[in-house]
């Protein structure tokens, strides 16, 4: 054995195991640098920098090493966008587009969320991280992990808590460039949480970052469904393919004693769909239990019970819909 081939086999017993694992190669250059190429694939952003560390710290002091340069190598992951949207504002879009995130989060899927309400941003209380700023890396975004297995990026993350958003269209588009065009590392599905309606962020959504399929939230109310046709017709303009639609608020049992009213209607989303010839992808009850869970930042989507069923039944749909693309 040579002595170069000697000081490399030296410098890999020093190595993690994950690193040794993960190994591509390893060379000590003129000057004593040590370059080290690792297979990064599958690893997200908070890993592949743990990885990284620990092995500069393995290596930085040994003899002959004055300097450590490490490569993180992966396979460019095929990243699928599915915006949540809906015609009007107040129906429980962003609860639902959390949920359905935690759901796929809990099927094994690598989810990704962003919050793309530029104005009203709510998801790091839904999803329970408020007040973490997301760091950068190489001019990118990070987005904020959460205890769901659901990294998020907001700006709700990026303002003062309260602090009222008044931006004209072009800066609302960059915004959300920034949180989409963010470093999401191994995530290969990003759910994206939409404005309500049929605006700039929307049209920026559909010329720059197509999504993959599109997700429409309504009530069963009239005056909801006439908007969630504005916001069908807006994608179909835009050639994404709508996954189908979801009813949410959809019946109220009443705590005391069981009796199931409809306040906001019953099985008017379900009809428009099939309207529409679209897939109905459930129905979500109108629930306290739901309020009061996304309002403590604790996705029922990651417990159990009826609401976290109906999200279930939901994400397993749109499971389905990607995989069959």
């Amino acid at each position: 054995m040579s002595e170069a081939d000697a000081v490399t086999e030296r410098l890999k017993a020093v190595l993690p195991p994950l690193a040794r694992a993960r190994l591509q190669s390893l060379r000590l250059a003129e000057g004593g640098t040590a370059i080290v190429v690792l297979d990064a694939a599958g690893l997200d952003t908070l890993e592949r920098e743990r990885l990284e560390q620990a092995v500069n710290e393995a290596l930085a002091g040994q003899a002959g090493v004055s300097a450590v340069r490490v490569a993180l190598m992966a396979d460019k992951v095929r990243r699928r966008i599915i915006a949540v949207g809906s015609g009007k504002g107040g129906v429980g879009k962003s609860t639902v587009s959390t949920n359905i995130a935690v759901a796929l989060a809990r099927m094994g899927r690598k989810v990704g969320l962003v919050d793309a309400d530029i104005y009203g941003p709510s998801q790091p209380r839904l999803l329970g991280n408020e007040g973490i700023k997301p760091q950068a890396r190489d001019n990118k975004l990070v987005p904020v992990p959460s205890e769901w297995g659901v990294p998020l990026l907001s700006m709700g993350q990026l303002i003062e808590p309260g602090k009222a958003i008044a931006w004209r269209g072009p800066m609302a588009s960059n915004a959300l460039g920034q949180l989409i065009d963010a470093d999401w590392g191994a995530i290969d599905t990003l759910i994206v949480d939409l404005p309500p309606g049929t605006g700039d962020v929307q049209l920026t959504m559909l010329q720059r970052h197509k999504p993959t399929g599109a997700v429409i939230v309504s009530t069963p109310q009239d005056l909801a469904l006439i908007d969630a046709r504005r916001a069908i017709q807006l994608f179909g303009v835009g050639e994404v393919p709508v996954i189908g639609m979801v009813e949410n608020m959809a019946g109220y049992a009443c705590p005391h004693c069981g009796k199931v009213s409809d306040p906001f209607g019953s099985g008017g989303t379900e009809a428009a769909a099939k309207e529409l010839s679209l897939p109905f992808l459930g129905r979500i009850p109108l629930q306290m239990a739901i309020r009061e869970a996304s309002d403590a930042g604790q996705p029922p989507a990651a417990g159990e019970g009826e609401g976290a069923a109906a999200f279930e039944a939901v994400a397993r749909r749109i499971a389905t819909w990607l995989d069959n693309q």
